[in-house]
């Protein structure tokens, strides 16, 4: 019995052809050209403002480079891989919606899909190293302190090289980049699933490494601060005024990284759901018209972190100011004694 159910599944999956392998053009848009219309001018407004707000905060923070601390290092080279996103991939998909279809063929197909896949996965790693030096700074000062820039320099690195090793292992034929079931879009080939073992197993690799365990990783951090905050201020009373003055930038430092990921997580969880429902779900089970939202909002995702981060920073200024203001009246007591 056993081996006429394994004989069955394989037949199953050899049965099984992906969209983009059936008869009907996969390129060819399988929404409405008004939907198309609409989401193309919705994907140029947020390119747009994505574009001006990374970029705003890039050159901003190029002027005070030599002052960065390492939490805003990473928050620069998140506003990068947002940049790299809206430059290197929005103008692709937007004019294919305003085309009705994808008009770059199957090499801009993955190069599309590659580029999504590298600045997104190196968005969410830099979120989770983020989220670690945070951690270390609030819930362990004897750690935390030690923590440079050159480390953050570091960290850069082995950022780009995690990314840049998970968007080209498909290339190298345990995967590929396919285009999405509404055609004016490309994507990780989450398909694969369906159709071998091998897929599930690319797919549960991807799954583990470039989403799962860095959101654990996110999550365990800020939970262990939220629980730490409530003791932290009774520890923090009993240091001098320099020291408070720091906590308390870190604290908004905290708060951005926060938001930040947050906001990420909100705009790529659906999509992450809607892949792995197409992935290990029945087959072409998830409706065209409503596979397409997830899509978008997830694109949207690079366009909220320069938000976050420039109202944040109004009160982080303040806070600078403030903190400025107190050392002031500290040196002007000392000399009047």
């Amino acid at each position: 019995v056993n081996g006429m159910a394994s004989d069955h599944n394989a037949s199953s999956q050899e049965e099984y052809l992906p969209h983009y392998l059936q008869k009907e053009d996969p390129f060819a848009s399988k929404l409405s050209r008004e939907a198309d219309i609409v989401a193309g001018f919705y994907l140029t407004v947020i390119g747009i403002l994505s574009t001006l707000g990374n970029g705003y905060v890039i050159f901003m923070s190029s002027k005070r480079k030599k002052k960065l601390r390492p939490a805003e290092i990473m928050t620069v080279n998140l506003a990068v891989c947002d940049l790299g996103i809206s430059v290197v991939g929005k103008p692709f998909s937007i004019i294919s919606f305003f085309s009705h279809r994808w008009v770059f063929g199957w090499m801009g197909c993955r190069w599309y899909g590659w580029a999504g896949f590298f600045f997104g996965c190196g968005s969410l790693i830099t979120m989770t190293a983020v989220s670690l030096d945070r951690y270390l700074k609030i819930c362990h000062l004897s750690y935390g302190t030690w923590l440079k820039r050159h480390h953050a320099f570091i960290c850069l690195a082995i950022i780009w090289a995690y990314a840049t090793f998970w968007a080209t292992v498909p290339f190298a034929g345990v995967g590929n980049y396919a285009p999405e079931p509404f055609g004016t879009s490309c994507t990780l080939d989450w398909w694969l699933a369906q159709a071998s073992v091998a897929g599930q197993a690319f797919i549960l690799s991807i799954l583990f490494f470039c989403l799962l365990f860095p959101t654990a990783v996110i999550v365990f951090s800020y939970v262990k601060i939220i629980l730490k905050v409530k003791s932290s201020t009774k520890e923090v009373a009993h240091y001098d005024t320099r020291i408070q003055n720091s906590h308390i930038l870190e604290m908004k430092l905290t708060k951005v990284a926060m938001l930040i990921c947050a906001g990420f997580l909100i705009a790529w969880i659906p999509y992450a759901v809607v892949s792995v429902w197409s992935a290990f779900g029945q087959p072409d089970s998830v409706p065209i018209q409503f596979s397409v939202v997830p899509t978008l909002l997830a694109k949207s995702a690079a366009m909220y972190n320069p938000i976050i981060y420039q109202v944040i920073d109004c009160k982080f200024a303040c806070c600078r100011s403030g903190g400025l203001k107190t050392l002031q009246k500290k040196s002007s007591l000392k000399k009047s004694r």
